[in-house]
Parts: structure tokens; sequence; C-alpha cells
């Protein structure tokens, strides 16, 4: 990507379990993190800080005061937690703290997992791709199972995605093209992978109704891939949106009635490479026509005629960082600046 994905700071509170009050706290104490501003003047933090912010509060969690680990180098920090969890001896539970205050510890820790918390060398996502892909040869479901189970606290939602998810696919897609995959393996690689982000999805904090838009998520019939839906919906709601995930082959005029139930501010549409193509150039534009102005309209995916012919009021995203910012221009249109209701 040619700019850095770009978290808001109710997305690394969410993230992270480290509150709004302890960042900003921090920031004035310590001179970490160092967020930029959006251009309604909220804080957004580079992913950068987001994994050096999780070794941080994992190291809480075990004990660290804050002014003995905020300020250390990112290679020192990597080290007292390679330490830390040496000592613990025992992998971590699964699951997200409550979150922590700005002089608050907090009582029921879990241990650091055993490796490389927060920081992913290079090599990282490679090797366990890898890891995942030898399960998938030897038909180890319990053991790919057990690989998401680890990868999940380890990397956060946000890291799992793109460092896990996203990888994993592409090579199980390539696999297949190889001859090296068959479709049975695809099915449970999916299911456990849709299972995996399910959990990390629910374990996440409410989002706030009053200052979140409203998005319905789902495909148009005949596009019948659900699992790139569900790492929307987490990458989604990590920004602060409500999501309602219908699933994917929903009936246009299901999608209608639903976004009037909802009164969703947005409907947002995947589309995969191998998604008909009378479903970009003729279906959805009669599906945004047939929508009020004020609900706008999402598409993504690979399809290669998003780019290309475009339909006229759709907004087409081509990638995470760009759907983080259609977030927060939506931030920026609804909502006063200094004022959290909905304008």
């Amino acid at each position: 990507m040619s700019r850095a994905l770009m978290m808001s700071i109710a997305a690394v509170e969410r993230d992270t379990g480290l509150s709004k009050d302890t960042l900003r706290i921090w920031e004035k104490r310590y001179g970490f993190p160092l967020p930029t501003r959006d251009t309604q003047g909220e804080r957004c933090y580079p992913m950068e800080q987001v994994e050096r912010l999780r070794v941080i509060k994992r190291l809480l969690d075990v004990g660290h005061r804050p002014g003995r680990v905020v300020n250390l180098p990112p290679d020192d920090l990597q080290t007292l937690a390679d330490r830390s969890a040496d000592a613990q001896g025992q992998p971590p539970r699964a699951g997200r703290g409550r979150q922590v205050g700005p002089s608050e510890r907090a009582p029921d820790a879990a241990p650091l997992p055993p490796a490389r918390l927060g920081f992913a060398a290079p090599s990282l996502p490679e090797r366990w791709v890898d890891d995942a892909l030898a399960r998938v040869d030897q038909h180890d479901v319990a053991g790919l199972k057990r690989l998401l189970a680890q990868a999940v606290p380890t990397l956060g939602l946000a890291r799992f995605i793109t460092d896990a998810c996203a990888p994993l696919l592409q090579a199980m897609g390539e696999g297949w093209l190889r001859g090296r995959f068959q479709v049975p393996q695809e099915h449970w690689v999916s299911q456990c992978l849709q299972q995996s982000l399910h959990a990390a999805i629910h374990a996440l904090p409410p989002t706030d109704p009053a200052q979140a838009p409203r998005v319905l998520l789902s495909t148009f019939p005949g596009e019948p891939h659900a699992l790139g839906l569900l790492m929307v919906e987490g990458w989604l709601t990590l920004q602060g949106a409500q999501v309602i995930n219908l699933g994917a082959q929903t009936p246009t005029a299901d999608l209608i009635e639903a976004c009037e139930h909802h009164q969703a501010d947005v409907v947002a549409l995947s589309f995969s490479a191998s998604a008909p193509a009378h479903l970009v150039q003729e279906a959805l534009p009669t599906f945004r026509s047939r929508l009020p102005a004020r609900v706008a309209v999402w598409a993504g995916g690979r399809n290669p005629l998003l780019a290309r012919r475009a339909p006229a009021g759709v907004l087409v995203l081509d990638d995470l960082n760009s759907l983080s910012r259609a977030v927060h221009a939506w931030h920026d249109a609804r909502v006063a600046p200094g004022d959290g209701s909905r304008a």
C-alpha cells in the first residue's frame, strides 16, 4: 500500500484494551504514542505504534509499570517481552482483557504468549502460513484451529486479518491452482477461519451507536464468498462502525428492506474476481438507484470491473486503508465538530 494503515483512537482502544484516557496521558507524559490527526482533528495511530502498544499492554498485564516500559525502544521492549514470556512458561488465555485506566493494572492478567507479541518480523507471517499450509496438507483440522487460536491473541484482530487470514487465503488459492489442495480442504479451511473471526469480533467491546455509522454488509446473489465479508466486518468494527452482516447472496429487495429496517447509513458490498460481470455492470447501478440518496454504497473486492467501470454514486474501495478512510470521511461529513451526535 502506498499509505500506512492508520487506526483511530477508538479502534486502538478496542484492539489493545488500553483506554483512550490512558493513550492521551501517555502521549503527554511519555511522548508515546505519537498520533497524527485526521481532518476532524481526531487522533490516528500507525500500525507500528499499535503493535508496540499491544506489547506494552501485555507487559502491564504481568506486572510491569508504565513508567518502566512505555519509553523503551522497540528492540528493548521485545527483549523484555520475550523474557517475561519465558518466565511465565505458558500460553495466553483466549480473549481480550478489560480496558486499563491511566493508573490501573488489570488484576486478572493473561500471561504473555511465548514469542513475538506485537512486533512482527518480516518472516513471521511467511513462517506462520507455511506451518498452516502443512496442517492443510496433512488434513489436520485440529492443528490448524490451534494455530489460529494462538494467532488471534498474539497478533490482535487487525493483524490477524492482514497477516494471517489474507496471506493464508492467497496461498490456498495458489495451491488450488497448482493442484496441491482440493475443494474439501478449501471448505474446511474457510470454516476454521470464519470461526476464528467470529470469536474475535464477538470479543470486541460494543461500539457507541450514537457515533458509529451503521453499515449493512453483504453480497449480491451469484457472489457466494462470505469469508471476505467477515474480514471486512472485523476491520469495520475496529474502526468504530456498527456492522450488520447479512452474509452472502442477499436478494436486492431484501437488502433494501433491511437497509430501511436498520436505518443503515452505508451498504457495503463485496465483489470477488470471479463475480459475474452483470453484478457490477447492471445490478450494482440499479441497486444504487433504488436506495435513498442519504445511504452511501461502498463496493470492494478484487473484481477488476469495479476500478474500470465504477457506477455513479458508488464509492469503490480497493484495500483496507481505503475502508478506514471511508469510515473517517463518514464521520467528517455526518458528525459535527466537537459533538458526538449525528449531524
